[in-house]
This record gives C-alpha cells, structure tokens and sequence, in this order.
C-alpha cells in the first residue's frame, strides 16, 4: 500500500514543497473564491454606481497584469518562502483595509493589496515547481497546480453564497473577507515549512527593460500567438452568459450545468496529458490548445439549444489542454536563474494588452453579437496559425522519448 501511494507520489510530482504549495494555493484561493464573484454586487449595495462597477472589472484584469512582473521579481530576489510570506501579509492588510470601512474606495485599495494574490504568487509558484521538479516533470507539477486550483473555484461561491444568505449582503461579505485573513494565517504555517531555497549568491540584477532582451525569438513568438489567442477568448468572455440566457434562453441554473461541464472537462485531461506532454515535443499540444480556444466562439454562435451549448463548453473545457505546457515552456524558455521574473514579465505584458479586449468586446457587441463572436474567432485563428508557423518548442524536447 505504502509502495503505490509513493509510487502515485513520484508519477504526480507530490514532493514536499510541492504539497505544501499545493496546500497554500487552496488556502488561499478559497479565501478569494468566496467573495470574488460577489464583489460587483457588494460593491453596488455600498453605493457605487454602474461606471464604478465597470470599473472594478477592467481593475481586476488589469491588477493581474501589473502585479505579475513584481511577483516574479520578488519571488527571484528573496527566495519562494520569503516571497510567499510577503504576498500573504500583503493580501492580510487588504483584507483588514476593506472591513474596516464601509465604503468601495476601501474596497478599491485593498483590492491593491489582497486582489493581486494569485496573480503575484504565480511566478513564484511556477517556479517553485521547476526548481522542485526538474523540467522532466514541470508540466505534471503545473497540471496538479491547476488541477488543484479548481476545488477552490467549486467550494469558494457556495461558502460565499450561504455567508450572504446567512447574515446579508454587507456582513456577509465582511465575514467572508475575515474568514479569508484566517485562512492566510494558517497559510503561513504552509509557507514556513517549505525548504529554503535562499541562493548563496544574490540573483543577477537585471531591469526589466534588460529582461526584455534576455527573451529569445521562441519566447517572443508564444508571447504574440498568446496574446492574439486571448483576444479571442476575452472579447466575448462577459458576454457569454449574456448570450446563453438571453439569446439562447437557457435558465441560470443550466448555465450552472454548462460551467460544470467546462470544469469537469478541464479537470480530467490535466494529468493524463501532463503525462505525455513532460514525454514529447510541447508545440503540438499549445497549438491544439490555441485550437480550441478559436473554435468555442465559432460553436456559441450556432449553437442554438442546451445540447449544443453543452457541446460548446465541452469545447471550452478543452482549452486546457495544453495550458500547463505553455506555462512549463515559458519557464523553460527564460533565461536560468531569471524564471519567476521571465514569467512575471511575459504575463505582465500578455495581461497588460489584453486587459483592453473587454473594451473591444463591449464595443462590437453593441453593434451586434455576431461580429463580437466572429471577430474574435478572427483573433483565434491569426494566433493559432502565428504559433503553428513562427512558434517553436524547446530544444531539449525535440525528440520524442520513449513512452
């Protein structure tokens, strides 16, 4: 018994720091989950009007991108426990910003604070995993990281939703934001155990104008493909919902089921292609994966009832396919001893464009559904075909291994 769990272990990646990490993410994540999806209706029952609320959605997608190239920066400078700590006190003093005033301008600045977790933790989570795991197993180790990441995303909104319907809306949510510093708390037990990994000598100092440089042609082409592919996904990404329940008329509750089916797709290709991926070249899985990012909207628009519209999401939940691999290529790709801030960087830049393919979005869907869902399956198609042609894998994987 004891041999197939550690058999189990070692085909997963579940080395120490690995699970103690594994183990943060939930803590934190479902921190976050429980009051992420309830903030623009919080936000309203504090005052603010619809622009500000419009507002809170650009802030989150663009706190993502800016808060990614520190969090790489950090993670390198002071070692992973050390930046993981600080990230943790950091999303503490936001949470304590927003319960102690009851206005959205507090909720505003400590959404600087406790919004940027996950995204300023990512570079330092990602490259925790490939000093761990070594990048013969650096895919398998992001697989169980995103992996992970969705029991947060299921368990957060239902605590959430009961907190609201428990003690009301205001409370609710400041109970919510209380419950998330607790599990903050415990997550710095998590960090402390985690092995040093403090270098003997200081980290090459390099500015990011300088790490620019350091991208080779190959990083630089993901990058492109990257961005035009999450055009295609962000243009009508708020108005997919808006799509199935008002032009479809499905219920709320069978847009639930549809969300269900994306994540339970999702959830069940992560290790089986992790499995094949950390084996064999990684562009044909990106390439595969850019592929179904393009086709989902394609399949929105002629999918005119639950059956087809399952069909669609059983798409989307596909587009993770490949994700993991692209995030283990851009950590392969970086420069050594520059991971977390190469990841940082390529995400700051990505997230930083793209953060404006909502306002596209917003724009071409008022002029009509269709050129919002066809011009972005345009954005789809231009990225795929970009990586497919000008994107390259890593030299160290070209050939296939044995399987």
């Amino acid at each position: 018994m004891n041999n197939s769990l550690s058999k189990a272990g070692q085909y997963l990646g579940l080395k120490r720091n690995i699970i103690l990490m594994l183990g943060l993410t939930v803590l934190m994540y479902t921190g976050e989950k429980m009051w992420e999806r309830f903030i623009p209706k919080y936000l309203d029952g504090l005052g603010a009007s619809i622009l500000i609320i419009g507002a809170f959605g650009f802030l989150q997608n663009f706190l993502g991108a800016i808060w990614a190239l520190p969090g790489g920066y950090i993670a390198d400078h002071l070692g992973n426990r050390r930046a993981f700590m600080v990230f943790s006190v950091m999303a503490i003093v936001g949470y304590i910003i927003a319960i102690a005033f009851n206005s959205w301008i507090a909720v505003f600045v400590g959404m600087l604070f406790f919004f940027g977790w996950s995204n300023v933790a990512l570079p330092g989570s990602m490259s925790l995993i490939t000093k761990t795991l070594g990048r013969g197993k650096t895919v398998m180790g992001i697989s169980m990281h995103s992996l992970i990441r969705r029991v947060p995303m299921a368990l957060g909104p239902i605590i959430g939703g009961y907190l609201i319907v428990s003690y009301g809306l205001l409370i609710g949510i400041k109970i919510a934001f209380g419950i998330s510093i607790a599990l903050s708390l415990i997550g710095m037990i998590f960090i402390n155990k985690l092995t040093t990994d403090e270098q003997e000598t200081k980290p090459e100092k390099i500015k990011p104008l300088q790490l620019w440089k350091t991208f080779d042609k190959k990083l630089k082409n993901l990058l492109v493909s990257d961005i035009l592919v999450r055009f295609c996904e962000q243009i009508p990404y708020v108005f997919v919902v808006i799509w199935c329940l008002n032009v479809v008329k499905i219920s709320a509750s069978e847009f639930g089921y549809l969300t269900a089916i994306e994540m339970v797709t999702s959830a069940l290709i992560f290790i089986p292609v992790a499995n094949y991926s950390d084996k064999l070249e990684k562009k044909p899985f990106i390439v595969i994966t850019f592929i179904f990012f393009t086709i989902f909207p394609f399949m929105l628009y002629f999918s005119n009832s639950f059956g087809l519209l399952a069909v669609a999401f059983f798409i989307r939940g596909l587009k993770e396919f490949g994700e993991p691999t692209r995030k283990a290529l851009i950590l392969e790709l970086s420069k050594k001893g520059t991971e977390a801030r190469s990841f940082g960087m390529y995400y700051f830049i990505r997230d930083g464009i793209v953060a404006f393919a909502g306002f596209l979005g917003g724009v071409l869907w008022k002029v009509s559904p269709e050129l919002n869902l066809f011009l972005a399956t345009g954005f789809g198609v231009l990225g795929t075909l970009y990586f497919a042609f000008f994107g390259r894998g890593t030299d160290t994987n070209s050939e296939i291994a044995k399987l």
